[in-house]
């Protein structure tokens, strides 16, 4: 690719789990939030570009953040995940407030990346090392005889949950380095010491393997993934608004798993070793604050950090 890899982050979510919009909560010493410890990790691995998926409601308050630090660093592009981006023909359902998924929201930036790029999501905290991992990729990412070349940041399950209720994860199967299959499990998380995930609200339990590898939403695509998402976007529709249309996700694991049983992708699992932090639930909130407040004094990350 002769383009520099460039970084897009969903930041649209409404945050009902955490109970406030977790994208602009501050974290750090400074009202740091945890989108500045990304970006201030991609930057220094060489990413300059960035794309922001964020939903209007909250532009003005999240550009404040940005213009005060990291849009003095780096290129800061906006997109937004309207619910009403559809293809023509398709209406909002009554009632539907819920956006309409991952997949969804990196279509949204359609018009502003057309060169390599690596997603990922505003209220996960993926490590340091990561970035420089996932830009070396993207840099020589080159799609071949009509396959992508793909890419995800493979974590260990257990590194990647949260004590205070379950997550949702993309449960990968790995063949030689790469991607076979993907599972969107919706809620997985401790259950009695070991590892498992319900599909009907807790009636019943299936576990999981220590040390299964899974999709944080960090991937790495060509630019070929807009057009499918584009694609594959109106029969998502007509199966979601006949199922589920007022909380039908659009997800970007699931895609990513077609395109691989279908032959047109290769995804390279590039593994982390990193724990994850995050805050899916505002308990959570107390465990990032310590941990990056661990890592300013381990001189992992200036205590000013834009400054």
């Amino acid at each position: 690719m002769d383009k520099k890899p460039v970084l897009v982050i969903m930041a649209a979510g409404m945050g009902s789990r955490y109970g406030g919009l977790k994208q602009i909560d501050g974290m750090g010493p400074n009202g740091e939030i945890i989108i500045d410890y990304s970006l201030y990790d991609a930057k220094r691995a060489g990413f300059e570009k960035v794309v922001c998926i964020i939903k209007h409601e909250i532009e003005e308050d999240f550009k404040a953040i940005m213009n005060r630090g990291a849009a003095k660093k780096l290129d800061i592009e906006y997109a937004f995940q309207s619910l009403d981006d559809l293809p023509e023909g398709y209406q909002v359902p009554e009632g539907r407030e819920k956006p309409w998924g991952t997949s969804h929201a990196i279509r949204a930036a359609r018009n502003l990346v057309d060169g390599p790029f690596a997603v990922i999501n505003a209220d996960d905290y993926y490590g340091t090392e990561v970035y420089k991992t996932m830009y070396d990729y993207l840099s020589k990412a080159e799609d071949k005889d009509g396959v992508y070349d793909f890419s995800m940041m493979g974590y260990k399950l257990e590194n990647t949950l949260t004590e205070a209720g379950t997550v949702a994860r993309g449960v990968c199967v790995d063949k030689d380095g790469y991607l076979a299959d993907i599972e969107e499990r919706l809620k997985i998380g401790w259950k009695d010491g070991k590892i498992a995930y319900t599909e009907d609200d807790g009636e019943s339990w299936t576990e999981v393997p220590m040390g299964t590898t899974v999709s944080m939403n960090f991937f790495g695509f060509t630019p070929a993934i807009m057009k499918e998402l584009d694609e594959r976007f109106p029969a998502f529709l007509d199966q979601a608004l006949k199922e589920n249309p007022l909380k039908g996700e659009y997800l970007i694991p699931r895609v990513v798993g077609d395109l691989v049983s279908e032959g047109k992708a290769t995804v390279r699992i590039l593994p982390s070793e990193d724990k994850w932090f995050g805050v899916t639930y505002h308990e959570d909130k107390e465990a990032f604050v310590k941990a990056i407040n661990e890592k300013i004094k381990e001189g992992v990350y200036p205590e000013d950090l834009w400054g």
